[in-house]
């Protein structure tokens, strides 16, 4: 398919800057797959379309404050994204550097003069490829210190502003693991959800399920084909534990719809392995993309946000639904000023 088919054009008023003043006051736009419906209201709706029996399935990855501002020992600033800690007992990272081309492998970034004889720093180990660097840093003490004092909340591109200190709690859903770090990219189709919104889910007979994708930078990376098919999305390192699979299999095996919270959690369910039908737990990278033809095996309802054009998730979300009926539905969220991108409004798709 056409990459084409999957653009539109967005007035960038409508790219959101900042979250909205809550949580709940995001709006909701409704399309219903089946009668082709689209209906807008605002997010507390979700709960009348959830029903007794129901499971949503969240992300519950943390972001980490992973944009780092350092300099060479020359003076020259450099920004410093990491993006994963690779296995092993040695605290090295893939990272992104800006600017890559004047930098030297072995060489060190300096963050801070942390005393009259010692600098916080991270050595320059490998020059992978343009802008892909193995990092190094001396300790995990050392690394969680730099991040802590020097990291900055990794906003998207389009969002034309620094980061500032609410995004630290609003760059972040209500479900992140306060005890693991790893993505930098949000999965924004939690942002919507508060305590009380949960709560009358609960209320309501629901239940939820958490699992964890790490989402990385290439959730932003565009496709750049002529044809869809020839687009390969990164890898990004997912967790599905046993007990949300079991209660997976319990909810569909009873009746229950699986609601999926935001497409990485799409992608996790879809690349699971299963037995006999059934969802099996993993830990794996994950490198699925799911695009028109793919047949759905776990996820019966998806919670989204809007996304940006010739996109992998766009893609995603067009192969759920159908290209045309979203297209009609972005049409409808942009004619009424609906807010785009990670901080916007949110869809449900039944």
């Amino acid at each position: 398919m056409d990459i084409k088919l999957f653009d539109y054009e967005l007035p960038s008023e409508l790219i959101a800057q900042v979250p909205a003043r809550r949580r709940e006051d995001s709006r909701l736009m409704i399309v219903s797959r089946s009668t082709g419906e689209i209906k807008t209201g605002k997010f507390a709706d979700l709960v009348a379309y959830v029903n007794e029996g129901d499971l949503l399935v969240v992300n519950n990855t943390k972001v980490f404050k992973a944009r780092l501002y350092g300099h060479r020992k020359t003076g020259g600033s450099v920004e410093v994204f990491l993006v994963r800690r690779l296995p092993g007992e040695t605290e090295t990272w893939n990272a992104l550097l800006q600017p890559s081309k004047r930098l030297d492998e072995q060489e060190r970034i300096y963050f801070k003069n942390d005393g009259p004889d010692s600098r916080l720093s991270l050595k320059l180990t490998e020059h992978v490829s343009g802008g892909q660097w193995l990092v190094e840093f001396a300790s995990a003490l050392e690394r969680s210190t730099i991040i802590e004092r020097f990291g900055h909340v990794p906003l998207p591109h389009y969002i034309k502003r620094d980061d500032t200190p609410s995004d630290i709690e609003r760059y972040q859903t209500i479900f992140a693991r306060t005890d693991r770090v790893g993505a930098v990219a949000a999965p924004t189709a939690g942002f919507h959800f508060t305590n009380r919104i949960v709560k009358d889910l609960k209320r309501k007979g629901a239940a939820f399920g958490s699992l964890t994708l790490h989402v990385g930078p290439g959730t932003f990376k565009p496709v750049s084909v002529e044809q869809i098919e020839d687009h390969h999305v990164d890898p990004e390192l997912a967790t599905l534990e046993q007990p949300v699979a079991d209660r997976i299999n319990h909810t569909r095996s009873s009746g229950g719809k699986i609601l999926a919270v935001g497409t990485t959690s799409v992608r996790t369910l879809e690349a699971a392995p299963t037995t006999d039908g059934k969802i099996l737990p993993f830990s794996d990278m994950v490198d699925l993309y799911i695009r028109p033809g793919h047949t759905f095996r776990f996820v019966d309802r998806l919670i989204t946000n809007f996304h940006l054009p010739k996109s992998s998730l766009l893609i995603l979300v067009s192969a759920f639904a159908s290209r045309e009926l979203i297209k009609e539905a972005y049409e409808r969220a942009i004619r009424e000023k609906f807010r785009f991108y990670s901080y916007g409004d949110a869809m449900l798709i039944l």
